[in-house]
């Protein structure tokens, strides 16, 4: 490898032409913001920004809205929001607008008290609030514009990885897994010694040797390099391949070994040239733990008033339909464990139950793990529709008001299951069941056990009040249009 000296400049690539949107967004989002709040301060009655200013002081609310709009996308661009690393990548890149708004007031606030300028809270607070709210709202847009493209195998990073087969096979996997993650990978480039070999099945192309990656890269119009096993690289061989890289257009990504760790809990130290990843051990203790159980209580109790009535007419809906109970009530297994009774609107047969095992028997299935039947013949009409809309999932309410579960974590389970579980599954059992959690709003009885395992662990290793809040709002999108419930 040897780096291109006087190379031409890069053309104008969709990540370019997508953050200019996404600046251009930014921009009009501000200006259209700080205009109305002036406007409206302007046309209320209030005249100027504080005291000061009617001591003719040189600032004005016209005056301060341009300098608060500056301020504003300053901090923008200081909280990377259209940093490659952040543009589409969700949760993360709210966050940052969200601090990048939350820095805004404080800097001002500040500044207030420095200069004993009165800015008018209400000013303040509504034009911040409304502004980050307004560019959370247009960068969810762009974002779902953005997967609306992925789905199509549009507006992709192109990956060419580097590794050994195994860890190849490994990333190459993940990341097919997640479209929206923006990275199609291309092909592999493998150690001399694994081409030689003969034929490698790793479920992507094998390209070349790892030492004809940059040739590799520009005749697969790669931009991203990715390293999966950087044991089997020399520190001398990698810092060579990010100097060859074009800067700017090619990028170089290094995939340690480590599987199910969220972002927030991976930090990076440089200590004398070396990259360092610091990897915060999970805890299931400690004040966070408080404010979810609080959120739960306040939540639930809301939805319980407001659904009072849905609830009554289902209930009685379930009566009507079919005989029997409203309620179901069947032994699950939650925290730490222990067992509970979990409450759901009925939508099978009475001694549905007991049919169970003659009906497993006849698909030819064994008591596994969230096994489903599609068409299962025990499930009623109205039955049917309840399920696939999951509404008769809402009596757990009353679960989460008593302590048994929560609205977000891994999905309870019957005692027979969790005999099967292994010691990576018992991790599951270190939270409180949830009503909902990430395995259903990813794929639900589409997911296979290995899948839904896999997510319920994320969550549980990778918790955070922000991950709660999102599954949230993609549950309610699941209810509205059903995605993998029978």
């Amino acid at each position: 490898m040897g780096a291109a000296v006087g190379a031409a400049p890069r053309a104008v690539t969709w990540q370019d032409l997508h953050r200019r949107r996404v600046l251009l967004g930014d921009v009009l989002v501000v200006l259209v913001v700080m205009s109305v709040a002036v406007f409206v301060q302007t046309t209320t009655g209030s005249e100027d920004v504080a005291s000061a200013v009617r001591q003719k002081s040189i600032l004005s609310y016209q005056a301060a809205s341009v300098l608060l709009a500056v301020v504003w996308l300053v901090l923008l661009a200081l909280y990377g929001v259209r940093d490659r690393r952040i543009l589409a990548s969700g949760a993360r890149e709210y966050k940052a607008l969200f601090d990048a708004g939350i820095a805004l007031f404080a800097t001002t606030a500040i500044a207030a008290v420095l200069f004993k300028l009165d800015l008018g809270r209400g000013f303040l607070i509504s034009s911040v609030t409304v502004g980050t709210v307004l560019l959370i709202g247009v960068r969810w847009c762009f974002n779902a514009v953005l997967r609306a493209e992925r789905r199509k195998g549009k507006m992709m990073s192109r990956v060419i990885i580097l590794g050994s087969p195994g860890s190849v096979r490994h990333v190459a996997e993940q990341l097919s897994s997640t479209a929206r993650a923006g990275y199609m990978v291309v092909g592999a480039c493998l150690p001399e010694r694994h081409v030689s070999d003969g034929h490698v099945d790793i479920g992507v192309p094998v390209l070349g040797t790892a030492n004809s990656a940059l040739a590799v890269m520009q005749k697969a119009e790669a931009d991203t390099v990715i390293v999966a096993n950087s044991e089997e690289f020399s520190p001398r061989w990698m810092q060579q391949l990010g100097w060859d890289l074009e800067p700017g257009g090619q990028h170089l990504v290094v995939a340690p070994s480590l599987v199910g760790i969220g972002g927030p809990r991976i930090h990076t130290r440089p200590v004398a040239g070396v990259p360092l990843i610091h990897v915060e051990t999970p805890r299931f203790d400690g004040g966070r733990w408080i404010i979810k159980r609080a959120f739960d209580l306040v939540v639930a109790s809301v939805m319980v008033v407001v659904f009072a009535v849905p609830l009554l007419v289902v209930a009685l809906t379930v009566r009507l339909t079919s005989p029997g109970p409203a309620l179901y009530s069947q032994e699950r297994v939650g925290l730490n464990g222990r067992k509970f009774h979990m409450y759901k609107f009925r939508s099978m047969r009475v001694g549905a139950d007991d049919e169970l095992p003659s009906l497993l028997e006849e698909h030819g299935q064994g008591r596994e793990l969230l096994f489903k039947l599609k068409d299962d013949p025990r499930v009623t009409r109205f039955g049917r529709f309840i399920r696939r809309t999951s509404i008769d999932e809402l009596p757990q309410l009353f679960n989460v008001l008593g302590g048994s579960m929560s609205l977000v974590g891994p999905r309870p389970q019957r005692d027979h299951e969790v005999e099967l579980y292994d010691l990576a599954a018992r991790r599951r059992l270190l939270l409180k069941p949830g009503m909902s959690g990430l395995w259903q709003v990813s794929g639900r009885s589409n997911l296979g056990w290995e899948d839904a395992i896999r997510l319920d662990l994320y969550y549980v290793e990778n918790w955070s009040m922000l991950s709660d809040v999102a599954i949230l709002l993609r549950t309610a999108r699941q209810m509205v249009k059903p995605d993998g419930a029978f």
